[in-house]
């Protein structure tokens, strides 16, 4: 019999993006059923799926490997409690299955019997000798032993190490593995989720468990008032999944108007040279107090001087709110500002204090499920690597594209990270351009992508100067891509 599961668990077991499986439904490659897929269709779309192919198996037995079973268990597999309770609620559900289907047996046999007695009673009557044997038939196939579907048997095996986390009202899902909490899960696949300190002082990722149960990761401090207890309320960043399958009732941001303004004294943690003009400066913020903001905002960043004065600059963030602690931006060599003249006149250092002011913007992702086309132009790369890590993580877009335009000598500062997208990922591809002209290199962005996107339904970001995004706006919309479809911001 085939197995049905749900579109995001169906991603999982073939290895494709949740985007890609949700594409295929909406051009009729792929049914549902009540919202779900059943394993035998995968089975027909993907037929090398395998489990040994997985690399499911491979992570079981390195755990018997001491070299690497701590790091595996950290990473891959819940507490020894979170496990017994999973594995509990599994065997619960293979009891009352075992239990309906000995009734069912039970009463098959009896009617087997009944019809043995009328074929006595009634030894010339065909009918009854041909009901006996229909039945009899019909019992043997049932009790014979079935072929195993493979992707059932991975779905078992992912119910015990992953638990699947279904949000309401949003209906966003999403995965917790290892020691991870809820929060950090959350975080991690790109939900926009309420929270502040992070470790269970402030209350702002309260949320109520709707069906099955959690289990605590660490102390606490907030107090939750018994009528909130009895009500299934419980704190996010102190609590993982205890069950295979947990629903949970909460809000989420919207929008950046959502998103509280914020002020964060951080450490410089890091001051990396990526070309000669660029430099990649990270900060890390307080355990108890992270910055929450959205991919492709930007904040404020103030630095004090003991020997020149206060320094202050506005950048992008270049990171992915899933990482609200190590916070990343391209610093450029630029003698109006007063920040980046700090950074690369070797004043401002590893474990200084950086005032953090924001976030701002609304350069951000719309909800929707289309394909993402970015295109940047020198440092306007910073939101896009912000956003393109985001969609990653929301694991829902079909495919990405990346344009790069570089004007400046550094150049492509971060062709790397590129090329690590491109070779891990089968629906990533990017293209870098060079010109010093930024129309002209406008042009050859827009040439590119006439010659493989213009007809496929898209959303567009674009972040650069205004010429240059300007210029693409004017020829997406000369195209036919519609304005809500694109998304600019100058720099």
């Amino acid at each position: 019999m085939s197995h049905q599961v749900s579109v995001w668990r169906a991603a999982q077991l073939v290895g494709v993006a949740r985007g890609v499986l949700q594409q295929q439904v909406r051009e009729g490659v792929l049914e549902l059923n009540d919202s779900m897929v059943s394993t035998e269709a995968l089975l027909r779309l993907y037929p090398k799926a395998q489990l040994e192919e997985s690399g499911m198996l491979e992570r079981v037995v390195q755990i018997r490997d001491e070299a690497f079973g701590k790091r595996v268990r950290e990473r891959m597999l819940p507490s020894q409690e979170v496990l017994s309770q999973r594995l509990f609620s599994q065997s619960q559900d293979l009891g009352n299955v075992r239990r309906h289907l000995q009734r069912y047996h039970e009463l098959v046999v009896s009617l087997q019997k009944a019809i043995r007695q009328q074929v006595i009673g009634h030894p010339h009557d065909t009918a009854w000798t041909a009901l006996e044997q229909q039945a009899t038939q019909g019992l043997a196939k049932v009790l014979a032993t079935d072929s195993v579907d493979i992707l059932e048997v991975m779905d078992d095996m992912l119910n015990v190490m992953t638990a699947q986390v279904t949000v309401h009202p949003s209906g966003h899902q999403f995965a917790v593995e290892g020691h991870s909490s809820l929060l950090q899960s959350g975080l991690h696949a790109g939900l926009r989720l309420n929270y502040g300190c992070g470790n269970g002082s402030c209350g702002m990722c309260k949320v109520r468990v709707i069906s099955d149960e959690v289990a605590k990761t660490q102390h606490y401090d907030y107090p939750l008032s018994e009528t909130e207890k009895a009500q299934g309320y419980t704190l996010m960043c102190c609590h993982t999944a205890a069950s295979s399958d947990l629903t949970l009732e909460m809000l989420e941001a919207m929008g950046p108007q959502d998103i509280p303004q914020q002020e964060i004294v951080a450490k410089v943690r890091a001051l990396t040279e990526l070309a000669p003009n660029t430099r990649l400066l990270q900060l890390q913020t307080p355990r108890t107090h992270r910055l929450r903001f959205l991919a492709g905002q930007s904040v404020s960043l103030g630095y004090a001087s003991p020997d020149q004065g206060d320094a202050q600059a506005s950048y992008p963030v270049a990171s992915c709110p899933c990482d609200d602690r190590n916070l990343l931006f391209f610093v450029a060599r630029d003698g109006t500002d007063s920040l980046a003249q700090q950074v690369f006149s070797g004043n401002l250092r590893c474990g200084a204090a950086v005032t953090v002011r924001g976030p701002s913007g609304s350069f951000v992702l719309s909800e929707g499920h289309r394909p993402l086309v970015f295109a940047a132009c020198d440092l306007g790369f910073a939101p896009i690597k912000s956003l393109i890590e985001h969609a990653l993580a929301l694991d829902a877009v079909p495919s990405i594209s990346l344009f790069w335009l570089a004007m400046r000598a550094d150049g492509h500062f971060q062709t790397n990270l590129c090329r690590a997208w491109s070779e891990a990922l089968d629906n990533f591809e990017y293209e870098l351009v060079t010109d010093p002209d930024v129309v002209i290199g406008a042009k050859q962005i827009v040439q590119a992508m006439r010659a493989d996107l213009f007809d496929i339904d898209c959303d567009f970001y674009l972040c650069g100067p205004a010429m240059f995004v300007n210029t693409l706006h004017d020829d997406l919309r000369t195209a036919g891509v519609p304005a809500a479809q694109i998304l600019m911001q100058e720099q």
